[in-house]
């Protein structure tokens, strides 16, 4: 009797079956708002949810990308009839940015350009108590350490908390006193809001704002603190105020969205959130929160409930909004009734299995997602086709790249820095910067005294020139003003230019930076020769076309090899020690073929010996030895009977110098053969190297021979005479051998 078939049981919550397919359905979700299905991806994402997964979240990233672009089409195609600008609506073209940034300005003066460079590009308002990111860009302490950016709008680099930068903030504190004054209110209020004093904070907002009613970063701190008294009216009112002089401001609408959310409106905060990123898709905040709100929406209790049911009709939240009620109904009905637009999406490796594992999942949640709570957000907009063709542009193929969302919510499909521009200016008036403010000692270097050339800043908020921080970090990973730990930053290695201070040099110190430069210049031609104070390594033998592995700890070293690199040579002299004369009289030219910083500043080096040389004259630069040298070739043999003799010297002791090898153990072999690789084959013409055969250097450096006997080898200029001392050497070894 045939045994009938076992039927397979069905996955445990939270098994590997309910993993994979949560996996799939997410990964289908994504693919689905990449290809701007946005109705199909939310029913996708909202059956991922259900299955349960603590960090689906963090996978809502391109669906947050979706909603964006079609907000922006919605509310492009809503202005007065016109075709939506490329890019996306609430964006101006690039004349209309230069138009208004230029507005107001005075024409010609330095005070223009210093405004432009002392404009945090984060918040577009005064670089107020100035931070150095890792990656070399300025920005405000508040934006930074109030977290409202994760990466930097010019190079997209994640930003990091740092104190303030110590030149850059005594400029500051020097040019424009009144604006830092500003900032360091700002730095308090924040503080006191931190801290929980909200009554004190709104308080002192009043009082600052009574003396100066045009600061909107004031209203924004007072706002804050209202809605921390649950006084969400005030607060509104507040943001609202900021708004209405500054519509483009996404800070602004986040903050709003943030209050409308605690207050229970989830939908006009939703709104507001979309908005916030249709003007700066890269204000990270706003999209963690998108991410947020979607996750809760799309669950399975939430997408029960209607979100027209919410709080948004309390009257202490109902204030005058930044969408208006109707307009937000209108757009809402408009979402609702819209149709799908007709676009194509490649269908998935493994779709089908897909769709086969996940058919009861997505069909569970149709009803559902008929829910006016996720309509509201699921509805496309119809779509011309010029849009169609924007959308079209965001189609990727899964056999193109696949989606990996990084936990801060940002899609890496996006190019790296990819930022987006507003139409307004922040608010940035001040006087001009006088002149005999302008000291060139304000931009010396601390440990060169010199101006700085190159300036990094360090994590503690120190600027030095890179090349005096990086010869200080080859003694002590210290900064060398208050000798906070640099260790982390020295395994780095990423030594960013301060570029907001390589700016200001060139503007108002032209002439010293030229000096500077040429200064520079003459220092790096001087380096860069090879003939002329040439740098010495004293260390060990090195021979020409034989690698010479190094490993480098000592500073002075340190130092030498970075400037070999530098210079672009990537050569240096190796000598054996001398007694009398610090070193030897004879070397090799070594070329850098790969160098490897280990974290602690030492490394690990790759040459390989190029040329022979003869020392000249001796020398020491800043610890290590240099020396006026000539290269050394071999004399070349014109007599043919001679050449004949040389041709039959050569073939002989080639041969003895084979057999040697091959009677070594074979753990000695492995070994040469690891660290010097294996021996060179005879060449046909012995003369035509300047050297003479590469297996004869080789031979040497591999023979266990006194390094002054190898010394005396190395400085022969005649083949002959050096095959002899070789066939002397492999004789003796011979012997030793055969007892």
């Amino acid at each position: 009797m045939a045994s009938s078939p076992v039927p397979e049981s069905a996955p445990e919550p939270g098994g590997s079956g309910t993993h994979s397919e949560r996996e799939l359905l997410l990964r289908r979700g994504e693919l689905l708002a990449l290809g701007n299905h946005l109705k199909e991806a939310l029913e996708t994402y909202s059956a991922a949810l259900r299955l349960g997964s603590p960090s689906s979240r963090r996978r809502l990233g391109a669906l947050v990308d979706c909603l964006v672009l079609h907000y922006r089409l919605r509310q492009s195609g809503e202005r007065a009839g016109d075709a939506p600008r490329e890019g996306g609506g609430g964006r101006a073209t690039a004349a209309e940015e230069q138009q208004q940034g230029t507005a107001g300005r005075e024409d010609g003066s330095s005070a223009a350009a210093a405004a432009g460079l002392f404009r945090c590009p984060g918040c577009e308002g005064f670089l107020g108590e100035p931070v150095v990111a890792p990656c070399g860009h300025a920005y405000c302490r508040r934006c930074v350490h109030e977290h409202l950016r994760a990466r930097c709008r010019r190079c997209g680099d994640p930003l990091a908390s740092s104190p303030v930068a110590v030149a850059l903030g005594h400029l500051a504190e020097k040019w424009f006193p009144e604006e830092c004054k500003r900032a360091r209110t700002w730095r308090r209020l924040g503080e006191m809001l931190v801290q929980g004093q909200l009554r004190e904070a709104s308080e002192a907002a009043s009082q600052a704002l009574e003396e100066d009613p045009s600061d909107l970063i004031l209203r924004v701190y007072r706002a804050e603190s209202y809605a921390g008294l649950q006084e969400f009216k005030y607060a509104l009112d507040d943001l609202n105020a900021v708004t209405a002089k500054m519509p483009n401001w996404s800070e602004v609408y986040f903050r709003k969205a943030r209050i409308l959310n605690n207050a229970g409106s989830k939908d006009d905060a939703l709104q507001l959130l979309l908005h916030c990123l249709a003007l700066d898709e890269e204000f990270i905040p706003a999209k963690l929160e998108v991410e947020k709100m979607l996750c809760d929406l799309l669950s399975p209790e939430s997408v029960r409930k209607s979100l027209k049911e919410s709080a948004m009709n309390s009257s202490h939240v109902r204030s005058k909004p930044f969408i208006h009620g109707s307009e937000m109904e209108e757009s809402c009905e408009n979402l609702q009734h819209s149709s799908e637009p007709d676009l194509e999406m490649q269908e998935p490796v493994g779709g089908s299995l897909h769709r086969a594992q996940s058919a009861h999942s997505l069909h569970s949640t149709e009803t559902n997602a008929k829910d006016d709570g996720l309509k509201r957000v699921s509805s496309e907009p119809l779509l011309s086709s010029q849009d169609k063709g924007a959308l079209l542009k965001r189609k990727w193929s899964l056999s193109e790249q696949d989606v990996k969302v990084i936990e801060d919510g940002r899609n890496k499909h996006k190019k790296q820095g990819e930022t987006t521009k507003r139409d307004a200016t922040f608010p940035f008036n001040h006087g001009p910067v006088p002149e005999d403010l302008i000291d060139v000692s304000d931009f010396e270097c601390s440990l060169c005294m010199r101006l700085f050339f190159h300036p990094v800043t360090t994590p503690c908020g120190h600027t030095f020139c890179k090349n005096c921080l990086e010869r200080c970090l080859d003694h002590s990973p210290q900064c060398p003003l208050c000798k906070e730990s640099l260790k982390e930053y020295l395994a780095s290695r990423q030594y960013r230019i301060t570029q907001l201070l390589e700016e200001l040099i060139v503007k108002y110190l032209p002439a010293e930076l030229s000096e500077r430069k040429r200064i520079n210049d003459e220092e790096t031609a001087e380096y860069s020769s090879l003939t002329k104070n040439v740098p010495i390594f004293v260390c060990t033998m090195a021979y020409p076309t034989v690698p010479c592995p190094l490993h480098v700890f000592e500073p002075r070293y340190r130092l030498m090899i970075r400037r070999s690199v530098e210079t672009g040579t990537k050569q240096f002299g190796m000598c054996i020690s001398d007694p009398k004369n610090g070193f030897a009289d004879y070397g090799c030219m070594l070329y850098i073929r790969n160098l490897d910083y280990l974290p602690d500043g030492r490394s690990v080096v790759d040459t390989v010996g190029l040329r022979r040389f003869r020392v000249l004259q001796r020398g020491m630069k800043d610890g290590y030895y240099t020396a006026d040298i000539e290269y050394l070739e071999d004399i070349k043999v014109e007599d043919e009977g001679e050449m004949k003799k040389l041709g039959v010297l050569h073939n002989f002791v080639y041969s003895q110098a084979c057999s040697w090898f091959q009677s070594l153990r074979n753990k000695f072999r492995s070994q040469i053969l690891q660290h010097f690789g294996p021996m060179p084959e005879r060449e046909g013409n012995i003369q035509e190297m300047a050297n003479g055969p590469a297996w004869c250097w080789w031979l040497l450096a591999v023979l266990p021979v006194d390094p002054r006997y190898q010394l005396s080898v190395l400085s022969m200029r005649s083949l002959r005479e050096r095959l002899i001392k070789i066939q002397d050497i492999l004789m003796y070894f011979s012997r030793n051998q055969s007892k």
